[in-house]
């Protein structure tokens, strides 16, 4: 296959999946909405690819970086069946921290954390990768925006009780709960919780802009635990000890200053030499790039791939 193969890339994230079709008079993009990771993956996905196929779409590549993602291979495999029919010759499958890692530094070498509504964090060396949290709302996903939503709630819920400080948080979310004793009793009865709370953490970054010492608080403790990941992923690889280790910081919660600025320091504080940089790719870009993984690569045995019978046999 060459750069020129019509592919359909996924980028599939919680809050929203991004789409790009290659192979029409130019690259066209769209979103829809977000998986749960709480239900079968390949299904949804499966959906997803099925709506561009009956909107016109054709493509011989499948390429999709999916978060919560667990068998990379039966994924690979239920995608290609649904759709060989329509012309699909391969499905290269990969976790959004492999797609979020190609995406910003390719296939070299370095430590990249992807925070929005989750976050997980790749590092990888010359011959080893290690993965950092991403382990869901429930255990992990320190930093993200859903942990900086569930500690903005929490604040608020202190400063009512009397147990916290005021903040300026208050309002915001008594702007959604009038009644903020009946929060927790809406929130928990909501299928879209995680994305809803997540979504506080838009009214965190505003908070700290204007001065709101909590939100400030949040958003500061939020980079510590990304630039945490961070650390812990490059000391597992060994490119702790590179010359100038190379770190990245990608996703919305990085557009927060106070939180890029708190990962940054933090980072630092341990690597002084590190080489530190915020939202500078995108994991769609790295998903396109899957099919074209050199298989000596690191990455390599991270990514599921499909083939229909005709292809796997040339």
């Amino acid at each position: 296959m060459t750069g020129a193969t019509r592919t359909l890339v996924l980028d599939a994230g919680q809050t929203d999946i991004k789409i790009r079709h290659i192979g029409g008079p130019a690259p066209a993009e769209w979103t829809a909405p977000g998986i749960r990771t709480d239900r079968p993956l390949a299904p949804q996905l499966a959906a997803v690819v099925e709506a561009a196929i009956a909107e016109g779409r054709a493509f011989e590549r499948l390429a999709l970086g999916v978060s919560g993602l667990e068998s990379g291979a039966a994924a690979a495999q239920r995608l290609l069946d649904a759709t060989e029919r329509h012309g699909v010759v391969s499905v290269h499958i990969a976790h959004d921290s492999v797609t979020a890692f190609l995406g910003a530094l390719g296939t070299g070498s370095g430590v990249v954390v992807a925070a929005g509504t989750g976050v997980v964090t790749l590092a990888v060396g010359r011959t080893n990768v290690a993965r950092i949290d991403g382990w869901g709302h429930l255990i992990g996903d320190a930093g993200s925006g859903f942990w900086i939503g569930r500690a903005a709630l929490d604040a608020v819920m202190r400063a009512h009780d009397g147990r916290g400080e005021p903040t300026a948080l208050t309002s915001a979310v008594r702007a959604d709960f009038p009644d903020l004793e009946r929060a927790y009793l809406e929130l928990q009865a909501d299928e879209d919780r995680v994305s809803r709370i997540a979504a506080y953490a838009r009214a965190v970054a505003v908070a700290a802009v204007e001065g709101d010492t909590v939100a400030d608080t949040i958003l500061a403790n939020a980079g510590r635990e990304l630039a945490l990941s961070a650390l812990a992923g490059l000391h597992r690889t060994g490119e702790a000890d590179a010359a100038v280790p190379q770190v990245r910081g990608l996703g919305g919660v990085f557009g927060a200053r106070r939180l890029a600025e708190a990962f940054a320091a933090e980072v630092r504080v341990d690597l002084p030499g590190a080489e530190v940089a915020i939202g500078e790719s995108q994991p769609l870009d790295g998903a396109q790039l899957l099919p074209d993984v050199d298989p000596s690569s690191a990455l390599a045995p991270r990514i599921a791939v499909a083939r229909a019978p005709a292809v796997s046999a040339r």
